[in-house]
């Protein structure tokens, strides 16, 4: 149990609850420990506190368009790394043609998300159709491959060294945001047993970031049933039924999915803008010194955001205040849209991510001067 210095206080002119009615001509700014979970501060300011005129240095915020990133590849292990800690891998692949081979991640589980694309999906427990939006998570150690219809793109997040698991929904109860229930697993099906064949197959297994093969004289793929409580499982999107407050903007933490050890994996989806006259209509302004923040825009359009399409990526180390844009903030403030219909995925890290040579390539390098005042 952690016993913080805990003794909430007001000076100056505040407001009466975070994220509401502020102070005329004020910014509100949240300052907080261990991302939305820890205790927090709220500074009123007479300025946008993201109106920088400069900003040098390697910690500014970032953005990259994966729409111009060749990779393609024959397995995952060809994905294009983005970011990377000890802790989490962010990767990008683009899968063409069926797997001729089977792939096991030894290094930790591995979490699938579609962003185009369907096909089949073969593993130890069976089979799964996919299509866009879905999130496949693969247990460490499983075999697996995929057989796409089309052509295939993939946001991979591996949860190096540690496993996926289910946010802790608390008040709200274990039903809420999506029932477990919804959870998708692998059937042992008539296309499942059509693929166990005698000819060889071989497997390649990456322990350590080395990639091992062995090779068998039939496909491995040959269970004819399974039991117990770990599997590969999917859930899409659209399946998930957002926490909601007309009243209150809710931290990203609210729209917890998965959590590893390191880090948590947020998806953003479609929901009612809040609409009390005195409630933050965006995201508030907000420096987390003990979280990284990565963000995958898959569709929509995205109301925090300008010129970010789908495909693009922000990422925002620790360390500095960020927040909505100029016209955002502006847009939110007159109410001008009721609902949003972005869908985009967040992965706050606990841990410093580096970012990949490679991604200097896709670089949007003027994204650090989109919060300067139009």
């Amino acid at each position: 149990m952690k016993n913080w210095i805990s003794f909430p206080k007001v000076e100056g002119t505040a407001s009466r609850q975070a994220h509401v009615d502020l102070p005329a001509g004020t910014y509100e700014r949240e300052m907080g420990k261990e991302g939305f979970f820890g205790p927090a501060a709220h500074l009123y300011h007479k300025h946008p506190p993201t109106a920088w005129t400069s900003f040098e240095g390697p910690l500014q915020p970032r953005a990259f368009d994966t729409t111009k990133w060749n990779h393609t590849g024959d397995r995952p292990w060809d994905a294009k790394i983005l970011l990377s800690n000890a802790h989490c891998k962010v990767a990008f692949w683009q899968a063409r043609k069926a797997m001729d081979r089977l792939v096991r991640n030894s290094d930790g589980d591995h979490l699938l998300f579609v962003h185009n694309g369907a096909g089949d999906f073969y593993c130890d427990f069976g089979r799964l159709t996919y299509r866009d939006g879905d999130y496949i998570m693969i247990p460490r150690g499983t075999m697996w491959r995929i057989e796409p219809k089309e052509t295939t793109d993939l946001l991979l997040i591996e949860a190096s060294n540690g496993s996926y698991k289910l946010p802790d929904k608390g008040l709200v109860g274990p039903h809420a945001i999506f029932d477990p229930a919804i959870l998708d697993t692998p059937r042992m099906d008539d296309k499942f047993r059509a693929q166990q064949t005698e000819t060889p197959w071989t497997v390649e297994i990456k322990r350590l970031d080395k990639i091992s093969t062995i090779t068998f004289p039939f496909n491995p793929l040959d269970a004819v049933g399974w039991k117990g409580d770990l599997t590969v499982v999917r859930v899409n999107w659209r399946d998930i039924r957002p926490l909601m407050s007309h009243r209150y903007h809710l931290p990203p933490s609210a729209h917890s999915t998965f959590v590893a050890d390191g880090f948590v994996v947020c998806t953003f989806v479609p929901r009612p803008i809040e609409s009390d006259p005195g409630a933050l209509k965006v995201p508030f302004y907000h420096n987390n010194d003990d979280y990284d923040e990565f963000i995958f825009y898959h569709r929509g359009e995205f109301f925090s955001r300008d010129n970010i399409k789908p495909g693009m990526t922000t990422y925002h180390p620790w360390g500095f205040t960020h927040g909505p844009h100029p016209k955002a903030f502006k847009a939110g403030e007159k109410f001008a849209r009721k609902e949003t219909d972005e869908v985009a995925v967040m992965i706050d890290t606990r841990f410093a991510l580096e970012v990949a040579k490679d991604a200097e390539g896709i670089e949007l390098k003027d994204y650090v001067n989109s919060w300067k005042s139009a």
